[in-house]
């Protein structure tokens, strides 16, 4: 036995050990940050486990090397609380860039035996933007056009391409109807305006599917303003790289059979947090095999047992009975893994369900179901699941 650690890595945002098939979407956003004026932003979306965050991760090391600097964080629900938060969480992130920047002098006088005097460096860190910020005349939208506006200005010296806020998870984002409070139409506003005034500010967002939709209801001009990029389960010839890439060197004892890698496959579905997990198992399985349990193939239902318990369970842990039935329904539509319409369920609840529903019923629970992440409606008035292979686990459960 080697000291070879199990190289795969299943946990949220966790880069893998080997990025498969993601080379035309970072070719793509190469493209987009070789604009002088911005008039593309970047919207990243895409199910749960396809690899968003550790794309956007990718994304971060290919723009500082081209000239750019790089601010952002995951956006929680609490910075769409209201514009001031939303505020405060641009002010921070720049801070991060702008806290080594000297944008003045401050004289220090000693008294003693002999007065004297010595300087140091003002600097445009997170208590001087939050200053400035406060002092700035008007609404929150024209504070933040103002420090963006002589943020721009401080970094001319840097000779930077501009700066990229980037923001993971970026669908918690919303607009507060009830409470007069819009710091999503805010932040599209407020970028929109500087980016027309030829500041070099970027927007890369990333998130479920249910993003741009949001983006375009806050703002239609949002349609215009970003390029979206759909990230899609792998292709089988990037998904075998997926899952032998990190095992093909030296001092690895496991070395995977062609029917374990067509087993992984066929869980999987090419989604690359499915492959991650998988191997993580198989390669745990196969060590203890090695080490005198016998010899075997993939365990798969152990594996899928295992995969139902730590992703699956807990999301359908949080729906009510009704929903489930429901979701049991919508499980077993012909194309349930692609979209799906309100009148094909209530259609298939009439042959299935012990209590078939009615349209406006279906509506009522799939809005429930969009709030909870577990479906999420496309612009063309059909609805998808937002978590990949549901649907089989769901078939599981029945049987």
């Amino acid at each position: 036995m080697t000291d070879f650690r199990n190289p795969f890595r299943p946990g949220a945002g966790h880069m893998p050990p080997y990025l498969a098939g993601r080379n035309p979407e970072i070719d793509n956003f190469k493209e987009i940050i070789k604009q002088d004026i911005i008039l593309d932003n970047m919207v990243l979306t895409g199910l749960r486990g396809v690899g968003k965050t550790v794309l956007l991760e990718t994304l971060k090391p290919v723009a500082i090397q081209s000239g750019w600097l790089w601010v952002g964080t995951d956006l929680s629900e609490s910075a769409s609380v209201s514009e001031d938060n939303i505020a405060i969480r641009l002010l921070t992130d720049l801070s991060v860039v702008t806290s080594n920047i000297v944008v003045g002098k401050q004289e220090l006088r000693r008294i003693g035996f002999t007065d004297s005097s010595e300087t140091r460096d003002i600097t445009l860190n997170y208590s001087l933007l939050q200053d400035m910020y406060n002092r700035a005349p008007g609404l929150v939208a024209d504070k933040l056009k103002r420090i963006l506006n002589l943020v721009s200005e401080a970094i001319k010296p840097l000779h930077k391409n501009g700066i990229i806020f980037a923001y993971d998870e970026a669908q918690n984002l919303s607009d507060q109807d009830q409470k007069g409070q819009y710091p999503l139409s805010l932040l599209l506003d407020v970028f929109q305006s500087i980016q027309r005034s030829d500041i070099p500010f970027m927007l890369v967002f990333s998130g479920l599917p249910t993003l741009f939709p949001k983006l375009v209801e806050a703002r239609t001009f949002a349609e215009r303003m970003f390029r979206v990029i759909f990230l899609d389960r792998l292709s089988d010839k990037d998904s075998k790289d997926a899952i032998l890439k990190p095992i093909e060197v030296d001092n690895c004892p496991i070395k995977l059979t062609e029917k374990s890698v067509e087993s992984i496959l066929s869980i999987s579905k090419g989604y690359p947090y499915f492959i991650q997990f998988i191997c993580r198992e198989a390669y745990d399985a196969f060590i203890q095999n090695i080490s005198g349990s016998g010899n075997s193939g993939i365990p798969v239902e152990e594996i899928l047992r295992k995969l139902d318990s730590d992703f699956f369970a807990g999301r359908w842990a949080k729906v009510t009975d009704r929903q489930r039935e429901l979701l049991t329904v919508i499980a077993q539509l012909d194309n349930a893994v692609t979209e799906f319409t309100v009148q094909e369920i209530v259609d298939l609840s009439k042959k299935v369900a012990n209590k078939p529903f009615s349209n406006s019923h279906v509506n009522q629970m799939l809005l429930s179901l969009f709030k909870a992440g577990l479906i999420y409606k496309n612009r063309y008035g059909k609805y998808s699941f937002a978590v990949p292979l549901i649907n089989e686990f769901i078939l599981r459960r029945m049987q």
